[in-house]
């Protein structure tokens, strides 16, 4: 599908919009052209003292209704316009967001979220005051251009001769600033990305900046990048400055050869100055819609580099889809799975994998623990099981069938995740926790919130259930909101319910509850744990050693503690005493 398809995608269903903005700006153009007419009219009859009380009456009525044409043309021409352009940006903003959640993580770490942010909102309205200036100018300012034109010529051959000079002139002004602008702009957008990227992270992590007072560092990195968006855009207005000076004295010294060459037509010739003063207005007209050409141009040269930078999410291809899916209607049923000497690199062109020939297999209901050093690829295992990332060489499997093969939506239907950094949504908690299940009663929210250990403070909020989170959870402690995501999984009863490093908020009396109720609500689901303690993954029926993206030991905890260097550190690291005990 060609560029040109895409965007009449957004402008097919509000075509009538498209067809009649323009075609009131028509009407609006031949009440322009017509006017002068009365006027000449008025002005030779009074100074050929031929102008009777009914003619001049018929006049004046003629252009009260050329005025009140005129009016339903040019408002008609502005609602039809705003119609269509409001109603093409938000198609193509909803498109956009569509487009963004089918992403994969790689797609997005291509964007930044600033970029994300700009894209939908300020290029998006960049393209949609565009299309609002094309339907009432595209017509009506070359519309104007061409009429006022040839009725100028029609009028006096020999004066319109003037604007063999200064319409070239202009024409090179109007292209000599556009082609420096355009590449300007799209340096503009680059800087409100920036800006955007500033006020996102700042904001999201208030918090933080605020516990170690940094204000000032971030008040001057908003203000460095406030400073380089504001002088980026200088450097492309004073282009466009230009613009409207360089037109005014062509329009004013066309005006002035006009009265200076039209006054001599009246003395040598008896042209009349009701005739000359409508020769000015069309001439007026005429280097007025230049203007107004002019002005689309500019306003065309941002929109392509808006539309450029659109064009770049729409045309992104997912990096995951179900294209190719082998089994589109299988669904996880079992919870078994299997990684066959994967490998994986966030940069492909890497010499280090972050996991190298993994092979692993995890029983159905089974409980594994994951352990290992920051860094060590423990999180991005995991992450291979519902597809968050491809591997670029090897097989997952759940259930015998390669994740590549599954619907996206079923594989992903059947994990549950809790992630490091848990996310809560402005909303309700019950709101919350049925993204677990969007149809779950009042009665398995509270259970699975009672499974999760949070119950108990939920019932503590003056609105229970209906209290409101705040964007991103902040107004909940790091221990209430691990156990609201806990919930929320728990909630989604998935096959396979992986945990990443998902109590550590929680005190070892609570996380052993919640442990508890794994294995009784979840028996027949897969539990994947990545834990930092040891004493979260002790009980797994099996424990997984991850070391610099390699495997270096699978086995219970007591098989573990006996022969395995790595596992034997990260325990008695935890346990001083036991150290002290084991080496005597």
């Amino acid at each position: 599908m060609t560029d040109k398809a895409n965007w009449f995608k957004y402008i097919k269903p509000y075509l009538p919009f498209f067809l009649l903005g323009p075609l009131c700006m028509i009407i609006e153009v031949l009440g322009e052209v017509v006017m002068p007419v009365f006027l000449e009219g008025i002005i030779n009859g009074a100074n050929a003292g031929e102008l009777t009380v009914p003619k001049a009456l018929a006049l004046m009525a003629g252009m009260i209704g050329m005025a009140v044409l005129m009016m339903v043309g040019g408002v008609g021409g502005s609602y039809f316009g705003a119609k269509a352009a409001v109603n093409f940006a938000g198609d193509l903003r909803r498109d956009i967001f569509t487009k963004v959640q089918g992403f994969s993580f790689a797609n997005i770490d291509r964007f930044s979220t600033g970029s994300l942010v700009t894209r939908m909102t300020n290029d998006v309205t960049q393209l949609q005051n565009f299309i609002n200036m094309v339907l009432r100018m595209a017509i009506r300012a070359p519309g104007m251009l061409v009429a006022a034109l040839i009725m100028a010529i029609s009028m006096n051959p020999s004066l319109s001769v003037v604007f063999a000079v200064s319409i070239p002139v202009l024409v090179a002004a109007i292209l000599t600033i556009i082609i420096s602008s355009f590449s300007k702009f799209s340096l503009v957008q680059k800087k409100v990305d920036n800006l955007n990227s500033a006020v996102q992270e700042n904001v999201t992590n208030v918090r933080v900046v605020k516990s170690f007072t940094r204000e000032e560092l971030e008040i001057e990195k908003f203000a460095n990048a406030n400073a380089d968006l504001k002088n980026t855009a200088m450097s492309a207005m004073k282009i466009t400055i230009m613009m409207s000076p360089v037109m005014t004295l062509v329009m004013n010294v066309t005006v002035m050869c006009i009265i200076f060459f039209g006054g001599r037509i009246v003395l040598d010739v008896g042209m009349e100055v009701g005739s000359l003063s409508r020769f000015i207005t069309y001439a007026t007209q005429i280097l007025s819609s230049l203007m107004m050409v002019s002005m689309l141009f500019m306003v065309t040269s941002r929109a392509m580099a808006s539309g450029k930078r659109i064009r770049e999410v729409l045309c992104e291809v997912p990096d995951i889809s179900d294209e190719g899916a082998k089994h589109p209607e299988a669904t996880v049923t079992r919870g078994e799975i299997e990684f066959r000497n994967v490998t994986f690199r966030y940069y492909k062109n890497s010499e280090q994998a972050v996991l190298d020939n993994v092979s692993l297999k995890i029983p159905a209901k089974s409980i594994v623990g994951i352990v290992g050093s920051t860094g060590c690829g423990k999180t991005t295992l995991v992450s291979l099981i519902s597809r968050l990332y491809d591997a670029d060489a090897g097989e997952v499997l759940v259930d015998g069938i390669n994740v590549r093969d599954y619907s996206i939506y079923n594989l992903r239907e059947g994990v549950g995740m809790v992630l490091q950094n848990n996310t809560l949504f402005s909303g309700s908690i019950s709101e919350n926790l049925r993204w677990g299940n969007e149809n779950a009663t009042d009665e398995e929210v509270r259970a699975a919130a009672e499974s999760a250990q949070a119950d108990k403070f939920i019932s503590s909020f003056h609105d229970g259930y209906d209290t409101k989170i705040d964007q991103g959870g902040t107004n909940v402690s790091g221990g209430q909101k691990q156990r609201l995501c806990i919930a929320r999984a728990l909630l989604k009863k998935p096959k396979v319910l992986i945990l990443d490093d998902s109590t550590s908020a929680v005190d070892t009396a609570t996380e052993a509850q919640i442990r508890e109720a794994f294995r009784s609500e979840l028996a027949d689901s897969t539990k994947i744990i990545i834990a930092q303690r040891i004493s979260s993954v002790k009980d797994a029926d099996i424990i997984v050693v991850m070391n610099e993206g390699k495997i270096a030991g699978v086995g219970t905890h007591e098989q573990l503690l006996k022969d395995n260097e790595p596992y034997q550190e990260i325990y008695y690291s935890q346990n001083d005493s036991e150290r002290k005990e084991a080496g005597k």
